[in-house]
């Protein structure tokens, strides 16, 4: 590893307007409280109702945890730089961040590739779909969605750690990612470029289109059937096609770009680091008759215990 003469950097945040600074604090902590209290009543909803055993809700289970990691990873220090006359961050605390988040975001990339897999399964095969869709192979899909996410995040920060900081530590971001890391290195990054490409942007791009066409071909075969199952199907679908579209399009704008493209990088990553988390829950619970139906019933057994 090369030797690194910055031992912090400090962050130039989303505008540097203190009125829009003032704005934008109370509008994320607003938005990441709804995080954390949607996701959490879909966790409790889930954990403690028979939904857990059905494997679709058993990935929404893990989707919604992940989500409560990854905003807690960014959001939180972007709330308080807010509120910060200096945004600084140490180059150790930088390091675990550009960590975590892609570990965090890869994770859920592949539990919404299960999520897709999950509903394939049970619209082209139903007749296997308890047999494909049983608890020990829904548990391996985890464990890869984890080893994968842990392989592309140590990959991504070996690289970073090896390259040189020695001149201007000002990042051009909220947050520390990849692209705006590699505008300070004090080298040529033409080959770090390409190779942050084929680890980020090539996963996104591929894994994108795989999961549109899963879609297709899902919604293609409804056609055979009933009106019921086919309004049952689409909700569920069209949620997760949603979700997807809500995560992946941005991620796919921001990463297959070199860096030292002039883009809106740090603008664009407000939508899957805060908007796409917050919408989530939203679309999960409000889209899901089953997921109303078991909410009302897991707080009316609430309610009635307490009132005992």
């Amino acid at each position: 590893m090369e030797n690194h003469n910055v031992t912090e950097f400090v962050f130039t945040g989303l505008w540097g307007n203190k009125q829009i600074d003032l704005l934008l604090f109370f509008l994320f902590l607003l938005c990441y409280l709804i995080v954390l209290m949607g996701n959490f009543i879909i966790l409790f909803t889930i954990i403690y109702s028979h939904l857990i055993q059905q494997p679709m809700y058993y990935f929404l289970c893990h989707l919604s945890l992940m989500d409560l990691c990854y905003t807690s990873t960014v959001v939180p220090r972007l709330i308080r730089d807010l509120a910060a006359a200096r945004k600084n961050i140490s180059y150790n605390n930088c390091m675990t961040q550009l960590f975590t988040a892609h570990l965090l975001a890869g994770v859920e990339i592949f539990i919404l590739v299960s999520m897709a897999v999950d509903r394939y399964v049970a619209i082209v095969k139903p007749l296997h779909y308890v047999v494909i869709m049983n608890r020990p192979r829904c548990n391996m899909m985890i464990v890869v969605a984890w080893v994968v996410g842990f392989w592309h995040s140590v990959a991504l920060l070996l690289v970073v750690l090896s390259l040189p900081f020695c001149g201007p530590n000002q990042i051009d971001h909220y947050l520390c990612d990849v692209k705006p890391l590699l505008k300070l290195v004090c080298k040529d990054i033409h080959v770090v470029n390409i190779l942050m490409i084929a680890n980020s942007g090539v996963v996104v791009v591929v894994v994108f289109p795989v999961l549109l066409v899963s879609y297709i071909i899902i919604l293609y075969n409804l056609r055979t059937h009933s009106s019921a199952g086919q309004r049952k199907a689409l909700s569920t679908c069209s949620s997760h096609i949603m979700v997807v579209v809500l995560f992946f399009i941005p991620c796919i704008y921001i990463y297959i770009l070199p860096a030292g493209s002039e883009n809106k990088d740090k603008e664009i990553s407000v939508l899957y680091t805060v908007i796409a988390p917050m919408l989530n829950p939203l679309i999960y619970t409000l889209r899901n008759v089953e997921m109303k139906i078991t909410m009302r019933k897991v707080w009316a057994k609430i309610a009635h215990s307490e009132l005992k």
